[in-house]
């Protein structure tokens, strides 16, 4: 997928992305029968639906900013073939064809550490070890997150592995700063960009908005993942930890997003990359962006 790049009043921003996986359809859409959700996308002989692994690349004054790493190339080979996860050093592939590197990212933001959003976190040395994806990066992430996924359950711990950020807590950055700060609540990364909490998906997930010259733009992580979801609050995926609060979370953001007029980007979306939202009545639609 070629790098899309918005401006968002002084803010320039691209989308990009770390390849298309393929996933249970069901799983996606929660109760809504298939019949329905059929019309949004097709699903394969395997009832799975394709799937972008989006990130947004933000170019701020305090340097640029990376939100969300994608799976990475860690994968086992029988992990990638169940997932259609084609291509090695996707993510680094669109940074290079923006003129970027790796090393020149200043900060990551994880909106939440499911292994699609945090796996590119980090990487296999030449050595074996594990190491950061972005060396001369600070890593941004939620306490509550940190702590979910760091202590998981038996219904998440097939998504929150160690070795994407675990090892991050115990590097630094340089001499002085740690490789992993630790955010507790809604965030001011920089001058333009924020973190605002969208609990439902997990219980601290995190969207990111850039703010700039009187303009708004989002990124939604899994608090809405296809923009159908945004056009109605009932299609939940079953992924989410807390559906009700999902429900909720995604009326919230509706609203915000209808008064600022913000450019929404959607993660997952093969269809629907970005767009806004209007309103005509009770009737909700994303109008995909060019």
């Amino acid at each position: 997928m070629a790098a899309n790049t918005y401006q968002v009043g002084r803010v320039k921003v691209h989308l990009i992305s770390d390849g298309l996986f393929w996933t249970d359809g069901g799983a996606n859409f929660g109760v809504v029968p298939k019949v329905l959700w059929e019309r949004v996308i097709k699903a394969d002989a395997l009832n799975r639906v394709p799937m972008q692994l989006r990130c947004l690349l933000i170019e701020t004054e305090a340097g640029l900013v990376l939100v969300d790493t994608g799976y990475g190339d860690k994968l086992a080979p029988r992990r990638r073939e169940h997932l259609g996860l084609a291509g090695d050093l996707r993510l680094a592939g669109e940074l290079a064809s923006l003129g970027y590197t790796p090393a020149d990212i200043a900060m990551v933001v994880n909106t939440h550490l499911h292994d699609d959003h945090a796996g590119g976190n980090t990487m296999v040395a030449p050595d074996g070890s594990i190491v950061p994806q972005f060396p001369n990066a600070t890593y941004m992430v939620q306490r509550l997150e940190l702590a979910d996924a760091t202590y998981p359950n038996e219904r998440t711990r097939n998504t929150y592995f160690p070795e994407n950020f675990l090892v991050l807590g115990s590097l630094c950055r340089n001499d002085q700063e740690a490789a992993l700060q630790v955010l507790n609540g809604d965030s001011r990364i920089t001058h333009e960009v924020r973190t605002l909490i969208t609990p439902g998906h997990t219980r601290s997930h995190q969207a990111v908005i850039v703010e700039s010259a009187g303009e708004s733009a989002i990124f939604l992580g899994d608090a809405v993942p296809w923009a159908v979801s945004f056009e109605k609050l009932a299609w939940v995926a079953a992924f989410d930890a807390e559906p009700l609060v999902s429900m909720e979370t995604k009326r919230n953001l509706r609203e915000w997003a209808l008064r600022k007029d913000a450019l929404l980007f959607f993660q997952h979306d093969p269809h629907m990359g970005a767009g806004r939202l209007v309103r005509a009545g009770d009737e909700y639609r994303v109008v995909k962006e060019s």
